[in-house]
């Protein structure tokens, strides 16, 4: 089991992994805008997130003669998508603060751009201003950033662990129940 987990975290996690430097490097190439799209963001880890159905049903299919109960189905699944989170926070630590430290004034810029497009009034951006030095302040504590990064991407891994436990479920058949006959 331990292997299988390692083998389809691993791939999931260096594949979160391109993604994010890719996405980070799209929302570089246009500074003035810092596009970024948020729900092809989440739509590629969900998609990314699909290999826990490949790690669990492999599970099921090559070690598990054919069964595998919700609990344990789960837990590969939890277990893969953690793995994959986990490299997904460790490389964006790295990026963040290495080669992109000024992510947060990009992104504040963004965010500010965003809400004037959107007719945010005057009172609105301070309001918005204020939240981003807020978060751009609790940035500054390394531990809350892995805490950030983990809760961008792990959670989505969990739901499609527990859809993946879910639809994968094989129990063992119950077994033929036997009927007295009267002679």
């Amino acid at each position: 089991m331990k292997r299988n987990i390692w083998i389809f975290g691993s791939i999931a996690g260096a594949i979160l992994v391109a993604f994010m430097i890719y996405a980070t490097a799209t929302c570089y190439a246009n500074p003035e805008k810092f596009e970024s799209n948020d729900v092809v963001g989440y739509i590629g880890f969900i998609l990314i997130f699909s290999l826990i159905f490949v790690g669990v049903k492999n599970y099921r299919d090559k070690y598990s003669n054919g069964l595998v109960s919700f609990g344990r189905a789960f837990k590969i699944g939890a277990f893969i998508a953690l793995i994959a989170s986990s490299m997904y926070t460790l490389a964006w630590i790295i990026d963040y603060y290495l080669f992109i430290p000024d992510f947060l004034d990009q992104y504040t810029k963004h965010v500010l751009w965003d809400a004037k497009q959107d007719g945010a009034t005057a009172a609105e951006l301070a309001k918005k201003t204020e939240e981003m030095a807020d978060f751009k302040e609790m940035y500054k504590n390394p531990l809350l950033v892995v805490i950030i990064t983990y809760m961008e991407v792990l959670p989505i891994g969990l739901i499609v662990a527990l859809i993946a436990a879910l639809i994968l479920k094989k129990k063992r058949p119950a077994a033929p129940s036997a009927t007295l006959t009267h002679a």
